[in-house]
């Protein structure tokens, strides 16, 4: 079961995420969307973030946008984007200054590669997690295999991986969906 948010709760529920996910939004998000705030479903939160994955920008941005407007229309898209990049945004030109200043030391520049790998752990185990939870059936899990040696060993460039990989997870699905019925 799902709640409903009020416009501040979006904008705090999002600056939150923004505020906690620094190169790990997609684990936030999902926690505080699905678990914490009760606002979408596991599936629902799944099926947000695969478009938020297909169009251009940042994942959670476009995702920001889309819940928003879903539950308010331009009001609630612009409110979970201002919460969402607002404080993060200042913070983060803060961070730069300073990383322009010390970036050449090379603890800073262990550390910065130590975020990066932690950031990289998030996102994995919020994919995990998330296949858990959905069970998503055979042809999706082989497509996914299919799509992570397609980048990841071959080096495909993602044009080439969405081109022949969104048709054949259409296709599934919708051979899938005509057997259930």
């Amino acid at each position: 079961m799902t709640s409903k948010p009020t416009l501040p709760d979006l904008f705090f529920g999002f600056m939150k995420v923004g505020c906690m996910a620094f190169g790990g939004a997609q684990a936030v998000a999902r926690r505080v969307m699905v678990e914490e705030r009760r606002w979408l479903t596991e599936r629902d939160y799944a099926e947000l973030l695969a478009l938020a994955h297909v169009l251009p920008g940042p994942n959670i941005g476009n995702f920001a946008v889309m819940f928003g407007r879903r539950e308010y229309g331009l009001r609630g898209a612009a409110t979970c984007v201002a919460g969402f990049f607002g404080l993060p945004l200042c913070l983060l030109v803060g961070l730069v200054s300073l990383y322009g200043y010390f970036g050449q030391i090379p603890q800073v520049n262990a550390a910065m590669h130590g975020v990066a790998a932690a950031a990289a752990g998030m996102v994995l185990g919020t994919a995990l997690r998330m296949a858990t939870r959905l069970k998503p059936p055979p042809e999706a899990i082989a497509l996914a295999l299919v799509v992570l040696l397609a980048a990841a060993v071959f080096k495909l460039p993602l044009l080439v991986i969405v081109a022949v990989g969104a048709p054949l997870g259409v296709f599934a699905a919708l051979r899938r969906a005509g057997r259930a019925r």
